[in-house]
Order: structure tokens, then sequence, then C-alpha cells
């Protein structure tokens, strides 16, 4: 990963797991200081900054993604293409297309803000709160994915009706309706009227 400001202070040179620092954030979305990552999630949660990101094939199926079984926040789940925090001073932007690389090994084609939605979510098998100010982007994949086994568990491309039986039949996260909701109206626009998002 190639070294910015706001990722040096999230590196450790010692060998040691290093300490994941989140963006805390009002109401209107404005940064009031920095929380470890566990911490920020920790009931009842405090309000931070995040992102998620809706990545599509060029038949205008929606990526998703199982998480991985090892992950200490909602394992085995299914959730959207990716999802994830900017660290302190970084761009969500930038945040989400670092992320969508680091987990799927892929760069987006593509990639749009969808505009914003806060939420709170309790995940009920963990006990942790999703408390966030979340950016939401959209946009294409067209190359091949390369996931991360340490984060993702599977991969899908779904059409809005696939989607809407898995989501009836298998675990989605938490957060999972709440997002694509939010950003269903930039969805649309990218898919167009006939794609049934």
């Amino acid at each position: 990963m190639p070294t910015t400001p706001a990722t040096a202070a999230n590196s450790s040179s010692n060998g040691t797991q290093p300490s994941i620092m989140l963006e805390l954030v009002d109401e209107h979305g404005n940064t009031i200081g920095t929380a470890e990552k566990l911490a920020a999630h920790q009931a009842p949660g405090r309000l931070h900054r995040a992102f998620s990101v809706f990545l599509f094939d060029e038949e205008g199926r929606l990526l998703i993604q199982r998480r991985a079984l090892g992950k200490y926040h909602s394992p085995g789940v299914w959730s959207n293409t990716c999802c994830g925090h900017p660290y302190p001073g970084e761009a969500p932007f930038a945040a989400a297309a670092r992320r969508t690389f680091e987990e799927l090994g892929v760069s987006p084609s593509l990639l749009a803000e969808a505009g914003t939605v806060r939420y709170n979510h309790p995940d009920p098998a963990s006990g942790l709160v999703e408390q966030e100010y979340n950016h939401l982007f959209v946009g294409m994949v067209q190359s091949t994915l390369r996931p991360d086994p340490q984060e993702v568990e599977e991969t899908a491309f779904v059409t809005a009706r696939e989607l809407a039986e898995r989501h009836a039949s298998a675990p989605f996260s938490a957060w999972f309706m709440t997002v694509l909701d939010a950003a269903r109206p930039a969805v649309k626009e990218l898919t167009g009227e006939t794609g049934g998002w």
C-alpha cells in the first residue's frame, strides 16, 4: 500500500499489529476527533466516518461479497461490494478505491459519489454497534477479481431479483439494506431503469 500522511499514521514498522484509528464526526459529518476502531464500535458506539461501495458489471449485476469468517465484526455474512473506514485525514473517495483494491484485487473502472447516509445498527451476534456517517459510491468493475481470503469468503454478481431472493434466505450485514436504499438513485442512474434496481 502506498504511504500517505493518512496511512503513515496507521502503519507499524516494529512488526506489531498497528492500532487502526477512525475519524469521529458530528451529525453533519464534521471531523471532531479520532478513536481506535474497536473502541468506536463498542456499545453504544461512537459516530464515525465510513464508506460503502456498490460496483456493477457491464450487465448491470451488483458485485456482493460474503465477509471472511475470521473477521471480528459480522463474519460470514453477505454485504455490498466493499465497505470500510477512511483513515483520519484520508478522503472517503480515496479510501473506497484503496479498500476495493485491498479486499478484491481490482480498481473500479468508474467510481462516483452517491451521497451520504447516517445510521445506527447494532450487531446482535457480536454486540458491536455500527454508528456511522457513511459516504456512498457506485461504479463499474471490469477486471478479474482477486479477493483477499483474509477479507472475503466468496463473491457473487447478482441481478436485483437474485439479490432479493438471496437476501430472503441468507444472512446479510445489518447495514446492507440501509446503504443500498440510500444509494438507489445513483444506482438507477448508473444501471438504467430496466436494471430493476
